[in-house]
């Protein structure tokens, strides 16, 4: 972004400190700023069973504090339903993913289809140059006219890992206005500026399932008793009886619910056959995996990549190569071999602090 020049720029407010912040710097820097919330989901469906409400991300609680920061900076706010989209291409993929055998990542799809897909295209609509969220994320353009993504400076908060689905055209149109700072500093530009949402707290759960219980929520969704059957060893023995393979993930050990002579961990998951693997910690390790839908943030100019990658979120980066195969299909070989590799999961590929791109874990090696 030219800084001389004033840009009209939407900012996603999601009624949290970071969004918050976001929109007060881009609007003391003189530019137009109008600041738009999404409502994704209904929360006045949902209470706990000893009727607790729940304030998560996107509710509406959120919503207010969003617009009473807009009216407190000075900007224009609006909300925008999107509920049947996020029903849709967020929850829908989240529960079929599981009741496929797979562990899925909602907030992944949700970046990429719903805030740079569906939101970015709104702002478009209202004529902005730019759209800005509070990711803690950069993109820098480099010499060769491309557009690169790097991790948040705050290795903390870091949000790279959500953003690999991110294409060229969306960058172009995409700004990151926290990612070279730490969350306590955004923490004290909020104070000093008085923002109401200085110290909110912040959602550690998934916004559609805010009491964190997912077999509640997939149940409620299709029902119970649905996908029962055997759990089995890597021979095929029949150690026991689950009530739903989506119950269960890759290197999950407790509730399985079984006597064994040494601790047992879920090593796969078996939708087809209604199975549930069970193993020692050994068997957990993997060499690699395969990964689909995999995209690159700058096209590889070769047929092997040298990176490092994360197999979830909260994992460290570890090296690898990235065999590129048709079909938007990848092979990782880990250098050392890594426990509990989950089909369903992002695996996403880095080279030092920038993201080179990623994909969805099928299976291992």
């Amino acid at each position: 972004m030219t800084k001389k020049r004033k840009h009209r720029i939407v900012v996603a407010m999601s009624g949290g400190v970071d969004s918050s912040v976001t929109a007060a710097l881009l609007q003391e820097e003189g530019h137009e700023v109008i600041g738009i919330s999404m409502q994704v989901w209904d929360y006045s469906q949902f209470s706990a069973p000893d009727g607790e409400k729940f304030d998560t991300c996107c509710s509406l609680d959120d919503i207010h504090d969003a617009r009473r920061v807009a009216e407190q900076i000075g900007i224009p706010f609006y909300v925008v339903n999107f509920e049947e989209e996020f029903r849709r291409l967020v929850i829908d993929d989240f529960v079929d993913e599981y009741f496929r055998g797979r562990t899925p990542n909602p907030c992944v799809r949700c970046n990429q289809r719903i805030k740079f897909e569906l939101l970015l295209h709104k702002a478009r609509e209202l004529n902005a140059d730019y759209l800005a969220t509070g990711h803690y994320a950069q993109i820098e353009q480099r010499a060769d006219g491309l557009f690169h993504l790097l991790r948040g400076l705050d290795p903390g908060k870091d949000q790279s890992y959500f953003l690999f689905t991110l294409t060229q055209d969306q960058l172009a149109r995409v700004l990151f206005p926290l990612g070279g700072m730490t969350k306590g500093e955004v923490r004290r530009l909020a104070a000093e500026r008085g923002l109401r949402v200085a110290e909110k707290g912040e959602s550690q759960e998934i916004c559609f399932v805010p009491d964190d219980d997912y077999i509640r929520f997939l149940e409620d969704e299709r029902g119970t008793g649905l996908m029962a059957g055997e759990i089995v060893d890597a021979a095929g023995n029949v150690l026991g009886r689950h009530d739903g393979t989506y119950r269960y993930t890759v290197g999950q050990r407790r509730g399985l619910g079984i006597a064994h002579s040494h601790p047992l961990y879920v090593v796969g998951v078996d939708a087809d056959s209604r199975q549930v693997i069970v193993g020692p910690k050994e068997e957990l390790v993997s060499t690699g995996l395969v990964a689909g839908d995999v995209t690159w943030i700058v096209p590889p100019v070769v047929q092997t990549v040298d990176a490092s990658c994360k197999i979830r979120y909260r994992h460290q980066p570890v090296p690898c190569s990235v065999a590129v195969l048709a079909d938007g299909r990848a092979e990782v070989r880990f250098r050392e071999p890594e426990k509990s590799v989950t089909p369903g999961q992002a695996v996403v590929f880095y080279r030092g602090d920038e993201v080179l791109g990623g994909g969805w874990i099928e299976g291992n090696l």
